[in-house]
């Protein structure tokens, strides 16, 4: 039976089709609570979850966020040059299941936020945590996806088979 893989190892097409769905999840909870929501309009949830809808012009935390417009293009062109970095480093580790698992979390984070950009001018941000008066900034399935997949690599490295590979080579 012919591969549909066009050349592509079959982990990687594994992880980029991982990357894909998790793409599609963060569009779909997106259009979702678009769908359902005015922006700046809330639905509490629990006594320390809302549903909001922000856009967020800026980087993680609101960062640059009233810098003039500049910055939508700047993190476009910045996701995009990450996101072929992590594609070459996804080929190199696709057969290390926790870094290829963060690269992959990352990768479709990275893109999930590009489309927003593209689309809206900002990122689509909804999950609202709060605890009393103090808030912590909404954020989106691709932010998670983005900030999980950091935490798996650190933890690859430190304690992982990136930190026995360095140990071995220090030897």
């Amino acid at each position: 039976m012919p591969s549909l893989s066009f050349g592509v190892p079959r982990r990687l097409t594994f992880w980029l089709a991982l990357a894909g769905g998790l793409v599609a999840l963060d569009q779909a909870t997106k259009a979702w609570v678009l769908a359902l929501f005015q922006p700046g309009e809330n639905l509490v949830v629990t006594p320390f979850f809302d549903l909001v809808l922000w856009f967020n012009q800026g980087a993680s935390f609101s960062f640059l966020a009233d810098a003039g417009g500049w910055q939508r293009w700047f993190f476009v062109a910045l996701a995009l040059a990450i996101s072929v970095w992590l594609l070459a480093l996804l080929r190199r580790h696709a057969n290390e299941r926790l870094m290829a698992m963060s690269l992959t979390l990352i990768l479709g984070g990275a893109i999930g936020n590009v489309i927003d950009r593209i689309r809206f001018g900002a990122v689509t941000d909804f999950l609202s945590f709060h605890w009393q008066d103090h808030f912590f900034p909404a954020f989106n399935v691709a932010d998670s996806c983005i900030t999980v997949g950091v935490v798996v690599m650190i933890w690859y490295e430190l304690f992982g088979k990136g930190a026995g590979h360095d140990r071995a080579r220090e030897s």
